[in-house]
């Protein structure tokens, strides 16, 4: 039966076209016709057919599936789960400590150590797939990150903001701040096998946009998305970033936009959060409270997804001057800011807390 999905070498996907068959011999028994159930479960009449044929001759046994296809594997469950465990620990559970890359060889000398059972690399490839691993892109966590720490936060400290934010009908604001130099992100491209392409991209290091977002949400409310650009030029005579009266001002326009709410605002340990100065002007606004994120955490704030978003959309970039970038950031950054598919929420669930009154 072709499956509209394609199916897969895992066990799930094995087991999922299973389920398929089973739900057409079901429809089998109620006399349904082979169109109807070709259309229901987006397959072609032939494989109904054929089905049909072998569920007739041989009943539910003949539609269970019969394992992994090839050659029978080396190792049985019990070692697969073992050696699943074994990937789960690490490499620096296994002796390789200069990196953190789980290749091929190094897969293939480790179910050695472990069961005496020689592989290529080819095929540590296809058991890996068996067991539903894939060659993945990693998430880096910064080494100084206290997990606990962090759970701390989600469970004990933000409930308490959100009761914050309940009381004085506040919105809750996410901040953040980041940049874009004239040399874009890498992205894959289509070009010839055997061919690396080549794209022509800017490769002057002085101009840069700096950029500066808010993620403003409230129970009942659409999510909002307030930004600033300023672009830097490499001049003397210019700012090289926001300082925390441009942050101020932010924020009072902020204020402006959301109708003049109160504001519990969340932002990181940076230094122009928690000066001096910021304090001073922090404390001048009666309408604005501000809490902080625990220290590397930006998984936590919401506004990392935007920037994770744009910057995407920026890669390979064809050659530009600073103030055509932050012409084009502008507009990027407008687009998301009126998007009406949820992609501000996606932000949100994406950092794992919920925003439910509690």
């Amino acid at each position: 039966m072709r499956y509209p999905d394609r199916g897969g070498l895992s066990m799930r996907a094995r087991a999922g076209r299973e389920a398929l068959r089973f739900e057409a011999a079901g429809m089998f028994e109620a006399g349904r016709d082979a169109g109807e159930i070709a259309r229901v479960l987006a397959v072609t009449r032939k494989s109904v057919n054929a089905r049909r044929r072998a569920w007739q001759v041989g009943g539910m046994d003949a539609l269970a599936s019969k394992g992994p296809g090839g050659a029978v594997c080396r190792l049985d469950e019990v070692q697969l789960k073992v050696l699943q465990q074994a990937l789960g620990e690490g490499l620096a559970a296994h002796g390789w400590v200069e990196d953190q890359r789980w290749t091929l060889p190094r897969i293939t000398r480790l179910i050695f150590e472990l069961f005496r059972v020689r592989y290529t690399p080819r095929g540590a490839c296809c058991l890996l797939h068996r067991i539903d691993y894939s060659p993945q892109v990693p998430q880096h966590v910064a080494a100084e990150r206290d997990e606990v720490q962090v759970q701390t936060w989600v469970r004990e400290t933000w409930p308490p903001y959100k009761r914050t934010a309940a009381r004085l009908s506040a919105w809750i604001v996410f901040q953040d701040e980041s940049g874009q130099s004239l040399r874009p992100p890498k992205a894959r491209t289509w070009s010839r096998r055997g061919v690396t392409p080549r794209v022509r991209v800017s490769s002057k290091g002085s101009g840069r946009v700096n950029l500066a977002g808010m993620i403003a949400l409230r129970h009942g409310f659409r999510t909002r998305l307030i930004y600033r650009i300023m672009p830097y030029h490499g001049r003397k005579s210019e700012r090289k970033g926001f300082r925390e009266r441009d942050l101020a001002g932010m924020l009072d326009a902020a204020h402006q936009q959301l109708g003049r709410a109160n504001i519990i605002l969340v932002w990181d340990n940076d230094t122009a959060h928690r000066d001096g100065e910021m304090k001073r002007l922090i404390a001048q606004r009666d309408w604005l409270t501000v809490f902080h994120l625990p220290p590397y955490a930006p998984t936590l704030n919401p506004v990392e997804g935007l920037w994770s978003v744009l910057k995407r959309s920026l890669a390979n970039l064809a050659p530009h001057g600073t103030d055509a970038l932050a012409a084009l950031v502008r507009t990027r950054l407008k687009r998301m800011q009126y998007r009406n598919d949820g992609l501000l929420d996606g932000f949100i669930t994406e950092t794992g807390l919920t925003l439910q009154p509690p």
